[in-house]
């Protein structure tokens, strides 16, 4: 079977919505929130652009159910007093041409941006560069809750599905993190017991919207630090996952743990966490997908042609070239143009990307490389205007 064939096949899921083809943009944290939780006609324009270039679903990386606990300024708040209108616009623009625009369900726990929150996580912790209290368990059974009620909101106000975030350091991944997770109830010490509250805010939102609205989970394969989750234990989440209701993982790995070392930013080429993904493969018979390190077409359609995967993930290659689906399709740019930075301030490659997305709203990205120390100042800059307008809105 030729690269297109494979890339372009339908993927039905469990619950029976038909996915158009093989390639997901995987949730990033856009940060183009307007810093009162709403979408802003950039937003709109950056996933309808995507949806333009002829993927299959996009994932709006960390919409908070609550705006106690977001990882940045910029993140969407869908709860009780949303103006649910502006959702069912940026729901219109990013299901244009055929694709699914699904909601990442997030908490940042003991990660939340403390400008605007209350850091809490499994365990206090007191460290030079991360302080957070414990969650209580009334605090702890609100998750699951708060999840399933922004999960309902995503179904009105038109979004195909949601994805509840498992990885990269946020609360639902410090659960299962020993690193994290310190506590001597139900919901800390085994395996078992830390993937406790992952499971019931899958079946809680599952509860909320229904049988046939898709539910997909993102994983670590690890956490890529000392003590920290190891793939023995994510392979017992993923095969307990087998037996839920979800209807999609999505495998990645690294956490966002202040100092730590990004899974994006390490050398080497190829998928990062594609020998886990074979493992899990051998636990799991409903659809996984893989995020991270894909940069050609022929790395994409290996994965799904080798049975390792179901879907390839995309960030940074779709960052790129929003139209890279379809350039696919018609055998052209094989792979995209990555830049290369050196010396690479810590941050910088993040903070170009972040930027790059708001220039791909506004339709006004270039070929330019830019400035790594000015990308910098200008997503801090305007972290600190939304980090006012933030509090100023929700203290109010």
């Amino acid at each position: 079977m030729q690269q297109n064939e494979v890339l372009f096949q339908a993927l039905e899921l469990p619950c029976g919505v038909v996915l158009k083809n093989r390639i997901a943009k995987s949730a990033t944290s856009d940060s183009l929130g307007d810093g009162t939780g709403h979408p802003t006609p950039e937003q709109n324009r950056l996933y309808q652009r995507w949806a333009e270039g002829g993927l299959a679903v996009s994932i709006i990386g960390e919409v908070q159910a609550t705006s106690h606990f977001a990882e940045k300024p910029g993140n969407l708040v869908l709860h009780a007093v949303s103006d649910l209108n502006k959702f069912r616009d940026l729901a219109a623009h990013g299901s244009q041409n055929g694709p699914q625009l699904w909601l990442q369900l997030g908490h940042a726990g003991a990660l939340a941006y403390a400008p605007i929150s209350n850091p809490k996580g499994p365990s206090a912790l007191d460290l030079p560069s991360l302080r957070c209290e414990a969650l209580t368990q009334d605090e702890i059974h609100q998750v699951s809750a708060d999840f399933a009620k922004t999960a309902i909101l995503a179904k009105r106000a038109g979004f195909g599905g949601v994805q509840i975030h498992a990885a990269h350091g946020f609360l639902l991944s410090q659960f299962l993190s020993p690193l994290f997770n310190k506590r001597r109830d139900g919901y800390g010490g085994s395996i078992a017991n830390r993937m406790k509250l992952l499971l019931e805010t899958i079946e809680a939102t599952r509860a909320a919207v229904g049988p046939h609205f898709p539910i997909a989970v993102k994983l670590n394969s690890s956490d890529q630090l000392e003590g920290g989750l190891g793939e023995d234990d994510a392979l017992q989440v993923v095969s307990a996952l087998d037996t839920s209701s979800v209807d999609l993982i999505d495998i990645s790995g690294g956490t966002y743990f202040p100092g730590a070392k990004s899974a994006s930013d390490s050398a080497g080429s190829g998928p990062y966490f594609i020998a886990f993904a074979k493992r899990a493969r051998t636990v799991r018979s409903k659809p996984l997908m893989l995020t991270g390190g894909f940069k050609t077409r022929s790395q994409a359609a290996e994965a799904v042609t080798s049975g390792a995967v179901d879907i390839v993930g995309l960030a940074r290659a779709l960052v790129l070239e929003p139209a890279l689906p379809n350039l696919w399709m018609k055998d052209q740019t094989p792979e995209p143009a990555f830049p290369r930075f050196s010396d690479a301030p810590e941050g910088g490659v993040t903070a170009w990307y972040t930027m790059r997305l708001t220039e791909i709203g506004a339709d006004k990205e270039t070929d330019e490389a830019g400035d790594l120390g000015q990308a910098i100042e200008n997503y801090q800059t305007r972290d600190d205007i939304r980090t006012e307008i933030w509090l100023r809105h929700f203290e109010s």
